[in-house]
């Protein structure tokens, strides 16, 4: 089988024509396409992969990633405190949970292979996860670890960003305007000659939110460079920058005033790839790293706070990867890599800036090893998979990551998956250092991920069916108990995760299509944000240049932080319009229409949701 279609196929239930689109994007050995950096060939991961398209991210309407995910992962759920933006500090959303794995940090974002997480506090920046520019998503669920190290413990979510793929200059703009003087604006464009490519792009966004106080604005930039040198070597660089300005207004119980935050976020990177007959890989250096300025907010009648809280952090690394082809169904992928994260906290005085407060500065060193081999039996029917990494950190020593698993295919359009993971998030800068729970001798945070799933298509692959049940046993989980009379973060906690995910998906007509997944989740530990059961169903109709999409999101028994124990139900209803004038005018208006019903609801306790909203726009292609 081609290796270059193998990287670039989609290990996704939800994706409908699938076998006509791998034909599409077949190309030849000979020819090196410059893609984004991948570990390892996604068909040698034994967990249950999704991919969302950049089909399915445009027909959205969202500027935001995370929605778009929410929609279309079974299993995956984020926290929201309102219409428009998540923050960072006290009293942020953006919360990632992957089958009720995800608080502190325990899903691995990544923007080409490159982590993105804040090197202080540990947690994703979820405001920067934007759409505009972005190919692919690749959600990994389940411990990725093996692969990525810390952070990877409930799964990966990365996001592989737009190549320009043919020659000359082309690119797209869009304009929407909507609900709570909503404005969104993004602007992309490529540029391909030969063996160089490059693509810009930009976004952004304005938003007055659904509660006052809540006000929203961010702005991203992207830009990527890429030279295919040879046949053989490419190599590639990238950089995206965001700033973004999130008001809270805190919750109906406990309102705030002057709360507010202001961040800058950057990740900058360079590889080197290389494909050969008999092995491929490459070497990638990164940075991420920002600045944030926060304040607290005050209760109503009382006077604002004197200080501003400042920190700066960053997230610097460089890995090396090959996979080699050694014999007949055989791939054997090892890389080593070496990380440094850390930052500086502080607080300023508002009067005098020049004087200092409650300031730290500390980092972190890790490095590791791993090795992957895969074999495949019987003319592929049977591929057998396992591997090992070894991580050493600075503050906690070693760490030990298996995983072994295997892919049956009893049919040509029939597969089944078996695995066993460990996945780890090592303790942040936060949690070993800073305020009084403070505890430099933590250890790292683990869980064991037992899994099978199964995916039948049917009708030449217009129906697809899938199940997977999965078991997880967290272990050495760090909270926050009182030793000697006094708070201390130890390795205390534990829990038990189990459940399953149906889904289907049907290409009824050429112009009729629809899609529906459930999630079921129990666990044994008090999460927040991890819905017991998750519905999402999906009817498209595209009659002649309109396209039409009903969209349906049904949570039930989810914990949101009400003190009474209570738990949130709702369903939202939403609709997307489209229409293209055609071919020789390219130009799309568009119109999405959410929680038609006008539900009310609260995924945070204390944080009402908008109901009804309308965004409408207009999308120019050159």
């Amino acid at each position: 089988m081609n290796r270059q279609l193998a990287l670039l196929l989609p290990l996704t239930f939800g994706i409908f024509g699938t076998a006509a689109s791998e034909r599409r994007d077949t190309v030849s050995l000979n020819e090196l396409v410059v893609t984004a950096p991948l570990k390892s060939n996604p068909e040698l991961i034994p967990l249950n992969v999704t991919q969302v398209t950049e089909t399915e991210i445009e027909q959205s309407g969202e500027t935001s990633l995370l929605p778009v995910l929410v929609a279309k992962v079974p299993g995956l759920f984020v926290t929201e405190r309102g219409f428009a933006g998540y923050g960072v500090s006290g009293g942020s959303a953006g919360t990632v949970n992957i089958r009720g794995v995800g608080q502190g940090n325990k899903v691995l974002f990544m923007i080409d292979g490159q982590p993105q997480w804040a090197g202080v506090f540990g947690h994703s920046l979820s405001d920067t996860y934007v759409a505009n520019g972005v190919e692919r998503v690749e959600v990994v669920k389940g411990p990725s670890s093996l692969l990525y190290g810390s952070n990877a413990m409930g799964g990966s979510i990365n996001l592989v960003t737009r190549t320009q793929k043919q020659d000359g200059l082309t690119g797209r703009a869009r304009a929407m305007f909507g609900s709570f003087s909503t404005q969104n604006f993004a602007l992309s464009s490529g540029y391909k000659k030969g063996k160089f490519s490059a693509t810009l792009s930009g976004q952004l966004d304005r938003s007055n939110g659904n509660r006052a106080g809540s006000e929203f604005w961010l702005a991203n930039e992207f830009a990527q460079l890429k030279y295919a040198a040879s046949n053989n070597w490419s190599v590639a660089g990238m950089l995206d920058m965001t700033q973004s300005h999130a008001n809270n207004p805190g919750t109906i119980q406990d309102p705030l005033e002057n709360m507010w935050t202001d961040i800058f976020r950057g990740t900058g990177g360079i590889y080197v790839k290389n494909q050969y007959e008999k092995c491929d890989g490459g070497v990638q250096g990164y940075i991420n790293w920002g600045t944030h300025e926060v304040d607290d907010g005050n209760t109503p009648g009382t006077d604002p706070n004197d200080y501003l809280f400042h920190s700066t952090d960053y997230n610097m690394g460089l890995t090396l990867y090959e996979s080699l082809y050694l014999w007949t169904s055989n791939t054997l992928s090892a890389g080593v890599d070496f990380q440094h994260w850390g930052g500086h906290v502080w607080n300023t005085d508002k009067v005098d800036p020049s004087v200092r407060s409650s300031e730290s500065k500390h980092h972190v060193n890790e490095v590791a090893g791993y090795v992957m081999m895969q074999q495949g039996f019987f003319s592929d029917v049977l591929n057998v998979n396992g591997g090992v990494r070894l991580q050493h950190g600075s503050t906690y020593g070693n760490v030990w990551v298996p995983q072994a698993g295997l892919i049956v295919k009893p049919g040509h359009a029939s597969q089944i998956k078996a695995s066993f993971s460990k996945g780890f998030r090592s303790p942040n800068i936060r949690e070993l250092y800073l305020y009084p729970p403070a505890n430099p001798d933590l250890k790292p945070e683990y869980m064991l991920n037992y899994e099978i799933s199964y995916r039948q298509h049917f009708l030449d692959y217009n129906l697809m069916l899938g199940a997977a049940i999965f078991y997880i046993d967290g272990k050495n989980m760090i909270q926050t108990v009182r030793v000697d009379g006094r708070p201390r973060n130890v390795n205390t906690g534990k829990f038990h995760n189990k459940g399953f995910e149906i889904e289907g998906a049907y290409h009824i007509l050429p112009n009729l299509q629809a899609s529906a997944s459930w999630s079921y989740l129990h666990t044994d530990s008090d999460n927040l944000y991890s819905p017991k059961n998750k519905l999402n169903a999906e009817l498209t109709y595209s009659p002649g240049n309109f396209s039409f999409t009903l969209e349906e999101m049904s949570i039930w028994s989810m914990k949101n932080g009400n003190p009474d124990g209570s738990k949130e139900n709702y369903s939202l209803l939403n609709l997307r319009a489209a229409y293209t004038l055609g071919a020789s005018v390219p130009v799309t208006l568009s119109v999405k229409v959410d929680n038609i019903t006008n539900k009310k609801y609260e995924i945070i306790y204390g944080c009402p949701m908008p109901g009804t909203t309308i965004m409408g726009g207009v999308e120019f292609k050159f």
